[in-house]
């Protein structure tokens, strides 16, 4: 982002060079381009200063919790399903990784090896008992390790 607003910059006083600003759609442009990327800029630094970093490997996991993995037997089906609970930024669901916000992981916390819960989805309900909980580093489990091009101004 800080890379791309020198460029935007450049490219809008070309487009204003080119005359009358009102009807010039590339001046336009690069002014709404340095706007995104100020909006941006400023939700990335937002981010940065309210984030907080836990290290779930030093808690113990004798209960459901922030940085757990948990294995559930689905009580219906009798099919295992293995989720661990991270931050809205981590989340990947289709491969585990679930938000600490989302339904099922707000059904969970605090649950211990054994306890069963309900959780009610817009078509069904599910039953759950869960059968371990550990801790399971999440780099390990992530498949879409994001690079500096993912974050960069496209």
């Amino acid at each position: 982002m800080e890379s791309e607003k020198p460029k935007v910059a450049e490219e809008k006083l070309v487009a204003a060079a080119h005359g009358d600003r009102s009807e010039n759609a590339d001046y336009h442009a690069a002014k709404e381009k340095l706007r995104f990327i100020d909006k941006r800029l400023f939700y990335l630094n937002s981010m940065i200063q309210k984030s907080q970093i836990i290290d779930s490997s030093l808690v113990t996991h004798t209960q459901v919790r922030f940085g757990s993995s948990i294995l559930l037997e689905n009580v219906q089906t009798a099919e295992e399903e293995l989720y661990t609970i991270v931050g809205v930024l981590e989340a990947e669901s289709e491969y585990g990784l679930i938000s600490i916000h989302s339904p099922l992981s707000k059904a969970m916390l605090g649950k211990k090896v054994g306890d069963e819960f309900i959780i009610q989805l817009p078509k069904e309900s599910k039953e759950y008992e869960i059968l371990k909980i550990f801790y399971k580093n999440i780099f390990s489990l992530k498949k879409n390790i994001r690079t500096k091009e993912d974050f960069s101004f496209h």
